[in-house]
Protein backbone atom coordinates (compact mmCIF):
# COMPACT_ATOMS: atom_id res chain seq x y z
CA UNK A 1 0.00 0.00 0.00
CA UNK A 2 1.29 3.90 -0.80
CA UNK A 3 0.15 6.84 -2.11
CA UNK A 4 0.05 6.79 -6.26
CA UNK A 5 1.46 10.33 -7.80
CA UNK A 6 -1.73 11.57 -8.96
CA UNK A 7 -4.68 12.76 -7.01
CA UNK A 8 -7.65 11.57 -8.10
CA UNK A 9 -11.46 13.08 -7.76
CA UNK A 10 -13.49 12.60 -4.35
CA UNK A 11 -14.77 9.31 -3.83
CA UNK A 12 -18.02 8.15 -2.24
CA UNK A 13 -18.08 5.77 0.21
CA UNK A 14 -16.72 2.14 -0.34
CA UNK A 15 -18.60 -1.03 0.88
CA UNK A 16 -16.53 -3.18 3.20
CA UNK A 17 -15.46 -5.28 -0.15
CA UNK A 18 -14.75 -2.61 -2.94
CA UNK A 19 -14.61 -3.74 -6.45
CA UNK A 20 -11.15 -3.86 -7.55
CA UNK A 21 -9.69 -1.74 -10.69
CA UNK A 22 -6.21 -1.70 -12.33
CA UNK A 23 -4.46 1.04 -14.46
CA UNK A 24 -1.39 1.00 -15.97
CA UNK A 25 1.25 3.29 -18.15
CA UNK A 26 2.46 0.90 -20.24
CA UNK A 27 5.50 0.48 -17.98
CA UNK A 28 3.59 -0.24 -14.55
CA UNK A 29 0.25 -1.91 -13.91
CA UNK A 30 -1.04 -0.48 -10.74
CA UNK A 31 -3.99 -2.47 -8.00
CA UNK A 32 -6.62 -0.13 -6.81
CA UNK A 33 -9.66 -0.68 -4.39
CA UNK A 34 -11.45 2.29 -6.09
CA UNK A 35 -9.50 4.88 -4.97
CA UNK A 36 -6.59 6.23 -5.90
CA UNK A 37 -4.64 4.61 -3.13
CA UNK A 38 -1.84 1.82 -5.18
CA UNK A 39 -2.56 -1.41 -3.12
CA UNK A 40 0.31 -2.98 -5.38
CA UNK A 41 2.30 -2.74 -9.04
CA UNK A 42 3.84 -4.86 -11.54
CA UNK A 43 6.56 -3.95 -14.01
CA UNK A 44 4.39 -5.16 -17.42
CA UNK A 45 7.87 -6.36 -18.66
CA UNK A 46 9.60 -7.89 -15.83
CA UNK A 47 6.10 -9.50 -13.60
CA UNK A 48 8.16 -11.35 -11.25
CA UNK A 49 10.06 -8.85 -9.89
CA UNK A 50 9.02 -5.88 -7.66
CA UNK A 51 8.74 -2.57 -8.47
CA UNK A 52 8.15 -0.69 -5.34
CA UNK A 53 11.07 0.34 -3.03
CA UNK A 54 8.88 -0.50 0.18
CA UNK A 55 8.27 -3.86 -1.27
CA UNK A 56 11.42 -4.60 -1.80
CA UNK A 57 12.38 -3.91 1.97
CA UNK A 58 9.78 -6.09 3.18
CA UNK A 59 12.16 -8.89 1.93
CA UNK A 60 14.80 -7.51 4.51
CA UNK A 61 14.71 -11.16 6.46
CA UNK A 62 16.88 -12.75 3.31
CA UNK A 63 19.91 -10.60 5.23
CA UNK A 64 19.55 -13.12 8.31
CA UNK A 65 19.29 -16.01 7.12
CA UNK A 66 21.72 -17.82 4.66
CA UNK A 67 21.19 -17.80 1.21
CA UNK A 68 21.68 -21.99 1.05
CA UNK A 69 18.24 -23.42 1.99
CA UNK A 70 16.05 -20.83 1.19
CA UNK A 71 14.32 -23.37 -1.28
CA UNK A 72 13.30 -25.48 2.02
CA UNK A 73 11.48 -22.51 3.59
CA UNK A 74 8.37 -21.08 3.80
CA UNK A 75 7.09 -17.60 3.18
CA UNK A 76 3.40 -16.13 4.33
CA UNK A 77 1.42 -12.97 3.20
CA UNK A 78 -1.18 -11.57 5.28
CA UNK A 79 -2.88 -9.60 2.19
CA UNK A 80 -1.87 -9.89 -1.54
CA UNK A 81 -1.73 -7.08 -2.42
CA UNK A 82 -0.54 -7.47 -6.42
CA UNK A 83 0.88 -10.14 -5.96
CA UNK A 84 4.53 -8.73 -5.81
CA UNK A 85 5.77 -10.12 -2.53
CA UNK A 86 4.11 -13.89 -3.86
CA UNK A 87 5.54 -13.97 -7.22
CA UNK A 88 8.63 -13.46 -5.80
CA UNK A 89 8.91 -15.78 -2.86
CA UNK A 90 7.79 -18.41 -5.13
CA UNK A 91 9.10 -17.68 -8.59
CA UNK A 92 12.65 -16.48 -7.49
CA UNK A 93 12.93 -17.41 -4.26
CA UNK A 94 11.57 -21.18 -5.15
CA UNK A 95 9.77 -21.11 -1.70
CA UNK A 96 7.12 -22.76 -0.21
CA UNK A 97 4.86 -19.96 0.10
CA UNK A 98 1.02 -19.50 1.77
CA UNK A 99 -1.12 -15.89 1.29
CA UNK A 100 -4.18 -15.43 2.93
CA UNK A 101 -6.33 -12.23 1.23
CA UNK A 102 -10.22 -11.98 2.31
CA UNK A 103 -11.25 -10.44 -1.26
CA UNK A 104 -11.93 -12.58 -3.57
CA UNK A 105 -11.90 -10.02 -6.21
CA UNK A 106 -7.91 -9.37 -5.40
CA UNK A 107 -7.59 -12.93 -5.98
CA UNK A 108 -9.45 -13.03 -9.42
CA UNK A 109 -7.42 -9.47 -10.11
CA UNK A 110 -4.03 -11.06 -9.31
CA UNK A 111 -4.66 -14.07 -11.29
CA UNK A 112 -6.27 -12.23 -14.52
CA UNK A 113 -3.82 -8.59 -14.28
CA UNK A 114 -0.49 -9.62 -12.70
CA UNK A 115 0.78 -12.88 -13.27
CA UNK A 116 -0.15 -14.58 -10.34
CA UNK A 117 0.25 -18.38 -11.33
CA UNK A 118 -2.05 -20.98 -10.06
CA UNK A 119 -1.64 -22.87 -6.58
CA UNK A 120 0.52 -25.75 -6.80
CA UNK A 121 2.68 -28.00 -4.62
CA UNK A 122 4.63 -24.61 -3.42
CA UNK A 123 1.91 -22.41 -3.51
CA UNK A 124 -1.46 -21.62 -1.66
CA UNK A 125 -3.72 -18.41 -2.23
CA UNK A 126 -6.30 -19.06 1.36
CA UNK A 127 -9.67 -16.90 0.69
CA UNK A 128 -9.64 -16.28 4.57
CA UNK A 129 -9.50 -13.41 7.07
CA UNK A 130 -5.88 -12.64 8.50
CA UNK A 131 -7.39 -12.05 11.77
CA UNK A 132 -8.57 -15.78 12.28
CA UNK A 133 -5.76 -17.16 10.16
CA UNK A 134 -2.90 -16.27 12.11
CA UNK A 135 -4.67 -18.23 15.20
CA UNK A 136 -4.64 -21.18 13.41
CA UNK A 137 -2.37 -24.14 15.14
CA UNK A 138 -1.28 -25.81 12.49
CA UNK A 139 0.60 -23.06 11.26
CA UNK A 140 2.60 -22.11 14.71
CA UNK A 141 6.26 -22.40 14.38
CA UNK A 142 6.22 -23.18 10.28
CA UNK A 143 6.16 -19.82 9.03
CA UNK A 144 10.27 -18.46 8.08
CA UNK A 145 9.42 -15.48 6.44
CA UNK A 146 6.21 -13.46 7.93
CA UNK A 147 4.78 -10.19 5.52
CA UNK A 148 2.17 -8.53 6.67
CA UNK A 149 0.55 -5.50 4.81
CA UNK A 150 -2.81 -4.81 5.47
CA UNK A 151 -5.05 -2.29 4.24
CA UNK A 152 -7.96 -1.34 2.91
CA UNK A 153 -9.23 0.57 0.06
CA UNK A 154 -8.89 4.14 2.29
CA UNK A 155 -5.14 3.09 3.81
CA UNK A 156 -5.69 5.29 6.76
CA UNK A 157 -3.90 3.14 8.81
CA UNK A 158 -3.30 -1.01 9.42
CA UNK A 159 -6.12 -3.02 9.86
CA UNK A 160 -4.53 -5.51 12.29
CA UNK A 161 -2.33 -3.31 14.48
CA UNK A 162 -2.71 -4.78 18.50
CA UNK A 163 -0.24 -6.13 20.60
CA UNK A 164 -2.61 -9.36 20.58
CA UNK A 165 -2.14 -9.67 16.67
CA UNK A 166 1.37 -9.14 16.68
CA UNK A 167 2.08 -11.90 19.38
CA UNK A 168 -0.54 -14.08 17.66
CA UNK A 169 1.98 -13.00 14.40
CA UNK A 170 4.99 -14.91 16.44
CA UNK A 171 3.42 -17.58 17.52
CA UNK A 172 3.94 -18.66 13.69
CA UNK A 173 7.25 -18.17 12.98
CA UNK A 174 10.27 -20.91 13.29
CA UNK A 175 13.03 -19.91 15.54
CA UNK A 176 15.08 -17.99 13.17
CA UNK A 177 12.14 -16.60 11.49
CA UNK A 178 11.40 -13.13 10.97
CA UNK A 179 7.92 -10.86 10.36
CA UNK A 180 7.84 -7.70 7.95
CA UNK A 181 5.70 -5.63 8.28
CA UNK A 182 4.20 -1.99 5.72
CA UNK A 183 3.61 0.59 8.58
CA UNK A 184 1.81 3.54 5.99
CA UNK A 185 -1.45 5.58 6.20
CA UNK A 186 -2.17 9.25 7.32
CA UNK A 187 -4.27 7.97 10.45
CA UNK A 188 -0.78 6.02 11.43
CA UNK A 189 0.83 6.82 14.55
CA UNK A 190 4.29 4.46 13.71
CA UNK A 191 5.35 5.09 17.13
CA UNK A 192 2.29 3.24 18.57
CA UNK A 193 2.48 0.63 16.12
CA UNK A 194 6.34 -0.19 16.97
CA UNK A 195 5.17 -0.28 20.77
CA UNK A 196 2.96 -2.89 20.45
CA UNK A 197 5.31 -4.94 17.94
CA UNK A 198 8.27 -4.56 20.49
CA UNK A 199 5.87 -5.53 23.44
CA UNK A 200 5.05 -8.95 21.50
CA UNK A 201 8.47 -9.84 19.83
CA UNK A 202 11.00 -7.68 22.33
CA UNK A 203 12.50 -4.49 21.64
CA UNK A 204 15.92 -6.40 21.14
CA UNK A 205 13.97 -8.54 18.17
CA UNK A 206 12.73 -5.33 16.24
CA UNK A 207 14.76 -3.37 13.30
CA UNK A 208 12.75 -0.44 11.24
CA UNK A 209 13.88 1.47 8.10
CA UNK A 210 13.85 4.94 7.64
CA UNK A 211 10.41 5.79 5.49
CA UNK A 212 10.80 6.07 2.04
CA UNK A 213 9.76 8.80 0.24
CA UNK A 214 5.57 7.98 0.11
CA UNK A 215 6.14 7.22 3.76
CA UNK A 216 5.68 3.73 4.02
CA UNK A 217 8.17 2.23 6.95
CA UNK A 218 9.03 -1.39 7.22
CA UNK A 219 9.91 -2.82 10.65
CA UNK A 220 11.39 -6.53 11.05
CA UNK A 221 10.96 -8.51 14.15
CA UNK A 222 13.03 -11.40 14.74
CA UNK A 223 11.24 -14.63 16.53
CA UNK A 224 14.42 -14.66 18.29
CA UNK A 225 16.75 -11.61 18.44
CA UNK A 226 19.84 -11.83 16.95
CA UNK A 227 22.51 -8.51 16.14
CA UNK A 228 24.99 -10.11 13.26
CA UNK A 229 28.27 -8.28 12.82
CA UNK A 230 28.40 -5.22 10.26
CA UNK A 231 30.48 -6.92 7.66
CA UNK A 232 27.97 -10.38 7.90
CA UNK A 233 25.23 -7.92 7.30
CA UNK A 234 27.24 -6.44 4.00
CA UNK A 235 28.30 -9.89 2.86
CA UNK A 236 24.88 -11.05 2.94
CA UNK A 237 23.71 -7.94 1.22
CA UNK A 238 26.44 -8.20 -1.74
CA UNK A 239 25.00 -12.31 -1.88
CA UNK A 240 21.29 -11.09 -2.03
CA UNK A 241 22.26 -8.35 -4.68
CA UNK A 242 23.81 -10.83 -6.79
CA UNK A 243 21.56 -13.82 -6.81
CA UNK A 244 18.21 -11.94 -7.26
CA UNK A 245 18.60 -7.98 -7.73
CA UNK A 246 17.47 -6.78 -4.44
CA UNK A 247 19.17 -3.50 -3.78
CA UNK A 248 20.18 -4.77 -0.16
CA UNK A 249 23.29 -2.94 0.32
CA UNK A 250 21.52 0.55 -0.27
CA UNK A 251 18.84 -1.14 2.71
CA UNK A 252 21.66 -1.24 4.96
CA UNK A 253 22.14 2.53 5.24
CA UNK A 254 18.78 3.48 6.03
CA UNK A 255 18.15 -0.12 8.12
CA UNK A 256 18.99 -0.46 12.03
CA UNK A 257 17.93 -1.85 15.13
CA UNK A 258 15.58 0.24 17.21
CA UNK A 259 16.70 -0.48 20.85
CA UNK A 260 21.15 0.13 20.99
Amino acid sequence: MTKAAKSAPARRAQPALPEVQFADDGVVRTLHLGTEWVQGSMLIDKPYDIELEYVQRMMAWLLFVPAEGITKRHAMQLGLGAGALTKFCHKKLRMRTTVIELNPQVIAACRGWFKLPPDDARLHVRLADAALAVLDATLHGTVDALQVDLYDHEAASPVLDSADFYADCRRLLTEDGAMTVNLFGRSSRYEASLERIAAAFGESAVWAFRPTREGNTVVLAQREASRPERADLLARAADIESRWGLPARKWLRVFSPVAP
